[in-house]
């Protein structure tokens, strides 16, 4: 017997669901008659899978070509995998994604999977897969943070995710509670999520255009356990919401996002940050991180949970004890007034002001399409392997703009735009 003969509401909106995979299409990639689609999504997620393929193909698409993971597969490598698999990663793969988005193909990724999948794994292995999946990644990772083809990302409301956030509910509303959440923040619970996402876009747009009118030097987070100056790279510009990517594609990357982000320059960063909401990586949580800044190298870092696995993560290479992004998100965004904590960046990142260790999006600067690696770094662009951000604001945040000339400007006061 189905629910709908049980007249028992599934726990995931049908109606939501559908907008949500449009919005994806037409807002989030804004797929171009001919244009192929790869897409990539954990098992759990082939409900919204088969509703973008759907709409997808209904947009025009070329064809539509989906890669699929699973958890249990996910676990038995670290169960039963020789030690020699955790140094290995499907490099043949990544080079053949790197060959779609060369010749123009769209990107588009779906996360679900536990958040803690990997939390009771050998951090050592868990943290040896991750350097072997990014080296091997690179190829294609060039393609996403260059912005050469429209990419998006975006959530399905799975069961062990639902469980992480909501362990006391039954399975059911746990996941309509998640369900709910993805949907508000996503801005399709309502009746013309294009025209919300349109608006949003243009609040976002306003942001950016008077951020990149006043140029400023460098920005000065203060706040509990926070004081850090966060030079800005030479000729960077603001991003938010929609961007054009090369192939001439206006398109949104994030669903949901609230952030304005550019990028810092890499070896001006000076002082101390302690983050403001746990970090969700790898399967593990890192709680409470503290860390201290000179010349743009974190030189001393540490967490009250997960210091193993962040020692790690900075011990990834050159870059990775550096800055490839600072963001601006208000204290009062959906998100954070939600309460909620989704153990994921793609939420999490979107609920406060963060820095992201790693490597740097060349969007991020004027005319970045036509600047050579040489002289993005010369910029004082990273380049790093991995792109982690985690988050330093909250309500008690004050953000002041500095000019070359000393001159401050107030852009955050308590948390929110000044």
């Amino acid at each position: 017997m189905t629910l709908h003969q049980r007249n028992i509401a599934p726990p995931i909106d049908p109606v939501k669901l559908d907008r949500l995979a449009e919005v994806a299409v037409t807002v989030g990639l804004q797929l171009q008659p001919g244009q192929d689609l790869l897409l990539t999504a954990p098992s759990v997620a082939l409900p919204l899978v088969r509703k973008i393929a759907e709409h997808a193909y209904k947009a025009g698409a070329g064809l539509v070509t989906p890669l699929i993971s699973d958890e249990e597969v996910t676990l038995a490598r670290y169960r039963h995998g020789h030690d020699l698999s955790f140094d290995r990663a499907a490099g043949w793969l990544y080079e053949g994604v790197a060959k779609a988005l060369g010749h123009n193909t769209a990107r588009l990724a779906i996360v679900g999977d536990n958040p803690m999948l990997l939390s009771g794994e050998d951090p050592a292995k868990v943290a040896r897969a991750s350097k072997a999946n990014s080296i091997a990644y690179q190829p294609a990772l060039e393609k996403i943070v260059g912005f050469d083809i429209n990419w998006n990302i975006l959530a399905y409301p799975s069961l062990a995710w639902a469980k992480q956030m909501f362990p006391d509910d039954s399975d059911d509303i746990a996941v309509g509670k998640l369900a709910d959440a993805i949907f508000a923040a996503s801005r399709v619970d309502n009746d013309d999520p294009v025209a919300n996402w349109t608006a949003h876009n243009a609040t976002l747009r306003a942001r950016t255009q008077w951020l990149n009118g006043q140029r400023f030097h460098a920005l000065h987070f203060t706040g509990p356990g926070t004081d850090l100056t966060v030079g800005l790279a030479d000729g960077h510009e603001w991003q938010g919401g929609a961007s054009t990517a090369r192939n001439g594609i206006i398109c949104n990357p994030n669903i949901p996002t609230e952030e304005v982000f550019t990028t810092p320059h890499a070896t001006r960063v000076e002082g101390h940050v302690r983050s403001t909401k746990p970090l969700s990586y790898q399967g593990s949580l890192i709680d409470q991180i503290e860390v201290r800044f000179e010349a743009g190298r974190i030189v001393a870092a540490q967490a009250a949970r997960g210091q193993e696995v962040l020692t790690k993560v900075l011990d990834t290479d050159e870059g990775s004890r550096r800055l490839g992004e600072v963001a601006l998100v208000p204290h009062s965004s959906p998100i954070s007034a939600s309460g909620l904590l989704f153990y994921n960046t793609l939420f999490d990142e979107n609920a406060a002001c963060h820095i992201a260790l790693g490597q740097c999006y060349t969007k991020c600067f004027v005319d970045g399409a036509k600047l050579s690696p040489q002289q993005i770094a010369a910029q004082g662009g990273n380049k790093s392997f991995i792109h982690i951000d985690w988050m330093i604001g909250s309500g008690e945040t004050d953000i002041d703009g500095v000019h070359a000339d000393g001159r401050r400007v107030p852009v955050f006061r308590k948390g929110e735009w000044a």
